[in-house]
């Protein structure tokens, strides 16, 4: 079981070269994290040109992220822009690198939440939507709804002026639509064996962003292609408010990825929060203890984390997790293995 990790998120506010104009004013500390995905992440089985993609994937996301918090920007803001980085990223299952359906469709699922105001927007069952947690955050201010799902979340976005794909042809990468296939195949033969190897990475992912913005604001982002293979119409934690995305001013910012029947199962992202609100733990006591709840159910995943001081967390339960974070110096840290 991995430990989990705790770091100051304290970037600073101004960067290096900048001057302050109020040199007497205190810089709050601003934080960001992102993931992309948990699972079987070998070394073995990375090459060194597709370990150096997912790294460039990651800091473009922390980036877009960070240059906000940076200005003064809001973390929703923030959130929003390192999730649809990763969208727009083939290499990583949420957006343009969805996974397919049993049925040869991409599904996709995101929320947002403000832990300011304890606002939540979700959708589910996309199909034709480039940027899902665009809409979520949608949702969330417009519709007067939490979560939209299928043809109607996707009216709604017409609606609104958001571009609807008339196809899905954005959507398809040679590897997802392999991964079907070997996930078809070892299916087929009952488990699969030495013929058909199924990796985390063929299977499922999910990417996220918590931040934490100068006015001491959270917020959380999270969207995935869910599984592959997957029934059409399965939906899984991503979406859920309190599974696989929460956030809370007065406790955390939470952004899970996994197995997501157990982390709805295991209420995983509100119950961070509420280990830390009743219970009194902190952050990387409370994340470790919900991860192993996850486990004892039969689950794997991890999640990332982020407090009111701007302490991190980020366990999982399994051999790598992508994921990168900003310390406190500003300078962009990304890991992939335990």
């Amino acid at each position: 079981m991995a430990a989990a990790q705790e770091q100051s998120g304290s970037a600073k506010a101004v960067s290096k070269g900048e001057t302050n104009d109020q040199p007497n004013m205190e810089i709050r500390k601003v934080g960001l994290v992102v993931h992309g995905g948990a699972g079987t992440i070998s070394r073995s089985e990375m090459t060194p040109q597709r370990e150096r993609e997912y790294r460039a994937g990651l800091e473009r996301a922390m980036t877009a992220g960070y240059e906000i918090l940076k200005r003064g920007g809001s973390s929703l803001d923030a959130a929003e822009a390192a999730v649809r980085m990763l969208e727009d990223d083939p290499h990583f299952n949420a957006g343009k690198g969805a996974v397919f359906t049993s049925i040869g469709t991409n599904e996709m699922d995101a929320a947002v939440m403000d832990g300011k105001t304890l606002s939540a927007g979700a959708v589910a069952s996309l199909k034709h939507i480039k940027n899902p947690v665009s809409l979520a955050r949608l949702v969330m201010e417009k519709s007067g709804h939490v979560m939209m799902d299928g043809e109607g979340a996707e009216a709604f976005a017409k609606e609104n002026g958001v571009q609807v794909l008339p196809d899905q042809k954005y959507f398809f990468t040679q590897e997802r639509w392999e991964a079907l296939q070997k996930v078809k195949a070892a299916e087929k033969s009952g488990g699969g064996g030495k013929k058909y190897i199924i990796t985390d990475q063929d299977r499922h992912g999910t990417v996220g962003a918590v931040a934490l913005d100068q006015n001491g604001n959270f917020a959380a982002a999270t969207s995935t292609g869910g599984t592959t293979n997957k029934r059409a119409g399965r939906v899984g934690d991503s979406p859920v408010i309190g599974a696989g995305t929460y956030a809370n001013n007065a406790t955390c910012a939470v952004s899970a990825t996994g197995d997501g029947e157990y982390f709805v199962r295991a209420t995983v992202a509100h119950d961070v929060s509420a280990l830390m609100e009743y219970r009194g733990m902190s952050l990387t006591e409370a994340a470790q203890s919900v991860l192993d709840k996850v486990a004892k159910l039969g689950g794997s995943g991890g999640l990332i984390a982020i407090d009111r001081q701007g302490n991190i967390a980020l366990p999982f339960n399994t051999s790598g997790m992508y994921r990168g974070y900003v310390d406190p110096n500003g300078k962009f840290v990304v890991e992939i293995y335990k």
